[in-house]
């Protein structure tokens, strides 16, 4: 596990974002998940091309989609396997919304299973008017909402999140700004991990990430929901698209991450931590 890269990223990652405390994409936008999740399993592609590598070691592919009047692009993942010495793998980029979904996280966008000239792969709505934001980082423009506690509050969320689902490669190119500088998660295709240090750890914790810096401050609603969660719940949203060994690794890490939730509560107030 890459625990150096991990502390590298997590004090550029920590504050990224602005806007709503807890779901990203807007309540209009979360009530059409169903219509685009339809959209990406059945809609004409009409124009297609792969990205360059400089965007990612899976290669993925920008589909231009028509149904009816509509045109929008997705983002096709077919990688499966070791590629650049890290396990890659499609089905965990539907997984990832899946978790999404259950969560009621709303900072993933609509993913489904597509085959495209006969392979298989995720296919995952292109969110238009977004920037990556390593590259919005660098306007100075951007300094003040950058700098804003309603940033950092998501950055804890999505902090909270990859560690349920044992993602080690979350950096400054996987992170989607909108005009209104809403975060966005993408790329989870390297997520849910089964490896020693993602049972029996997580990726954020106070092993590795200054207290400050760790899931300070989080939705009571996010983190009871949490709680509430079966091993029955998480099995239906996964089912199909883990292993029974990665499914088990959700289980545990779920413990895993209350248990330092409960750690932070205790170290600073319930009233300082949950909101």
């Amino acid at each position: 596990m890459r625990f150096g890269k991990v502390l590298r990223l997590c004090a550029a990652f920590v504050p990224l974002f602005f806007g709503p405390l807890q779901a990203q994409f807007t309540a209009k936008e979360l009530a059409e998940r169903p219509k685009w999740e339809a959209f990406l399993k059945d809609a004409e592609v009409v124009g297609h091309e792969q990205l360059a590598f400089e965007r990612g070691v899976t290669e993925p592919w920008k589909l231009t989609l028509r149904q009816g009047g509509v045109v929008r692009k997705a983002l096709f993942k077919d990688a499966m396997g070791v590629r650049g010495g890290y396990l890659e793998g499609w089905r965990y980029e539907i997984a990832a919304y899946a978790m999404d979904k259950l969560l009621e996280l709303g900072m993933v966008p609509p993913t489904v299973r597509r085959v495209w000239e006969g392979r298989p792969g995720s296919c995952q709505l292109w969110i238009d008017g977004t920037a990556l934001f390593r590259d919005l980082i660098k306007e100075p423009e951007n300094r003040v909402p950058l700098q804003s506690r309603s940033w950092k509050d998501v950055g804890f969320i999505a902090q909270f999140f990859d560690n349920l689902i044992g993602n080690e490669d979350r950096h400054q190119g996987n992170v989607l700004v909108t005009r209104s500088f809403r975060g966005i998660l993408i790329d989870h295709s390297r997520t849910f991990r089964v490896g020693k240090g993602f049972v029996e750890g997580i990726p954020f914790s106070e092993k590795n990430v200054p207290p400050e810096e760790l899931m300070r401050r989080l939705p009571r609603t996010l983190v009871e929901r949490t709680s509430a969660l079966s091993e029955q719940d998480i099995r239906d949203a996964l089912s199909g698209l883990l292993s029974e060994a990665e499914i088990q690794a959700v289980v545990a890490r779920r413990k895993i991450l209350l248990l330092e939730v409960r750690k932070i509560v205790d170290r600073y107030g319930e009233g300082s931590v949950l909101y």
